[in-house]
């Protein structure tokens, strides 16, 4: 169903501003996760510590505002804060781009799948950037993101809200995606793949289905390995031995997947 663009943008604005605020509390996360600080309190620069003030909290602008600099010590700024609002924020909207059918029809189910999803891909924001910055999956993020996909099971249908018994295909779709995974980094000792990266599989497969969970993977060893490509032949400090963290093309092949619905591989339930 087509609504008027007037009502669309609004609302999509809205969810964006969301998406960056929840983004920027990501950041908080993936910067103290396993350092013993609380996830609460002020957020100061990691440099010198200064206090942010109000005006250097805002998602983005902040950071354009400072032009990538503390106020304080003029340290450079990590790009990973903007860019990781800014990527949430888009997220955040193609969630609601797609349940907006529910959203204009049923305000209680579109509540709890939007509020489900969003955590998931918030979770999976965490891990990719955490594997990015010290090419490791925590098995605590993990564990919790297999949870929160096994549960969903039992509550969502075609991705929206409604109990549910799974078959024993679904029941077994996260297994049958990480054994793959598994086998590769059985057979080559570590070499070609984490065992994080199975573990992280066996979302995938509860989360999308086998079917669509294949497709994400597919995407991901396409950008993977054209990211490779480009940083062979671009840089100087990578070569063919290099190891390249997985995790955040496994999660952009998730997220693309599941807000565009892409299906390479439609034969499979």
């Amino acid at each position: 169903m087509i609504y008027n663009i007037n009502m669309i943008t609004p609302l999509a604005i809205i969810f964006f501003i969301l998406g960056t605020i929840i983004g920027s509390f990501l950041n908080v996360v993936i910067f103290r996760f396993n350092t013993h600080r609380t996830f609460g309190g002020r957020s100061g620069c990691m440099t010198c510590g200064k206090q942010l003030s109000w005006y250097e909290l805002f998602p983005v602008f902040s950071f354009l505002f400072l032009k990538g600099r503390c106020k304080g010590c003029k340290t450079h700024i990590s790009i990973q804060y903007p860019m990781v609002e800014l990527i949430t924020g888009l997220i955040f909207v193609g969630l609601f781009l797609k349940f907006q059918d529910v959203f204009f029809f049923d305000t209680v189910g579109f509540t709890i799948s939007y509020a489900y999803y969003a955590t998931i891909f918030s979770l999976l924001m965490v891990i990719a950037v955490y594997d990015l910055k010290h090419k490791i999956i925590p098995d605590a993020l993990a564990l919790v993101l297999g949870i929160l996909s096994f549960i969903g099971l039992f509550f969502f249908v075609n991705y929206n809200f409604s109990l549910h018994f799974p078959t024993i295909l679904e029941l077994l779709s996260g297994v049958l995606i990480a054994l793959p995974f598994a086998l590769m980094w059985l057979l080559s000792k570590g070499k070609w793949m984490g065992l994080g990266d199975a573990k992280l599989a066996i979302s995938f497969g509860w989360l999308l289905g086998i079917s669509a969970a294949l497709s994400g993977l597919v995407l991901a060893f396409w950008t993977g390995a054209l990211f490779g490509i480009m940083l062979i032949v671009f840089s100087k400090h990578y070569g063919m031995k290099s190891e390249v963290p997985f995790a955040p093309f496994l999660v952009f092949g998730v997220i693309v997947t599941f807000i565009f619905s892409l299906q390479l591989f439609p034969i499979f339930f």
